[in-house]
């Protein structure tokens, strides 16, 4: 930030202090630019600049009052930036460790109802009737009507845990 910019956005961050609503709109124009300038230089380009960007105009939003107009505004800025640019950047390297990168698609899994050939529907069938009625009847309504824990125990007269160890069984 030149000494012309720091004036200027020192003067933009003063008056909106005092409720100038176009300050502080110029203020935030011209911090996006210089956010993406301090991001770019010390990142790279990468693709969350932009979330780097975000985070730090919500800091300052959230902290102008803290701001001194009798102190420099580019340190008070800057550390401001800095510390959501880490943040960011940790967020990132996190996600980044539990991706999984692959030039190959995995296979496409049947669509949601179609028949499959690999499961013997009379084998369910003949599973489901050799249970207890009562096993039978949470099986049915929570598989087949797909029915929640809690209308099942309702309808039922059971509780809800009763209902869960009855079809886990």
């Amino acid at each position: 930030m030149t000494p012309q910019q720091e004036r200027q956005t020192a003067l933009l961050m003063q008056r909106a202090q005092q409720g100038d609503e176009q300050a502080y709109a110029a203020l935030l124009v011209e911090l996006t630019r210089v956010t993406r300038q301090f991001a770019r230089s010390r990142l790279g380009a990468v693709m969350w600049i932009d979330d780097v960007v975000q985070e730090t105009l919500l800091a300052v939003h959230g902290a102008r009052q803290t701001y001194d107009p009798s102190r420099p505004f580019a340190p008070w800025f800057f550390a401001i930036a800095s510390s959501r640019m880490i943040d960011v950047l940790r967020r990132e390297r996190r996600i980044s460790s539990r991706q999984v990168v692959t030039d190959v698609l995995p296979e496409r899994v049947g669509d949601v109802g179609s028949e499959r050939d690999d499961v013997d529907v009379d084998a369910v069938h003949a599973a489901l009737a050799s249970l207890p009625p009562r096993q039978r009847d949470v099986i049915e309504r929570m598989k087949f009507r797909d029915q929640s824990v809690r209308d099942v125990a309702g309808e039922l007269g059971m509780s809800e845990s009763a209902v869960k160890v009855t079809a886990q069984r």
